[in-house]
């Protein structure tokens, strides 16, 4: 077993272990598809890959449950502390 999956910080840096588990499903199936990994590793592990992904937010899920990867320089959104609902400036 991934030493990463038994911390909850993982768990809270997606939102949930119900969002983490999406969000890993939905990369293993693009990378099994042909996509390219984000993260350089020795390694042909793809769950090992896909953490470390999600470790230096190189992925998330959007608000929609899209899977997002991230361009190198922007900022990952706080999804831990949304709960995927309108936004004050939506609001507006």
């Amino acid at each position: 077993m991934h030493e990463e999956l038994l911390d909850d910080s993982l768990v809270q840096k997606v939102g949930g272990r119900f969002r983490l588990c999406a969000l890993m499903q939905k990369r293993l199936v693009a990378l099994n598809r042909g996509a390219r990994p984000l993260v350089d590793m020795q390694t042909k592990n793809q769950i090992s890959i896909v953490i470390q992904e999600i470790i230096q937010d190189k992925i998330y899920l959007d608000t929609t449950g899209t899977l997002v990867t991230r361009p190198t320089g922007e900022q990952a959104p706080d999804v831990a502390n949304s709960d995927g609902g309108p936004t004050v400036d939506d609001m507006k």
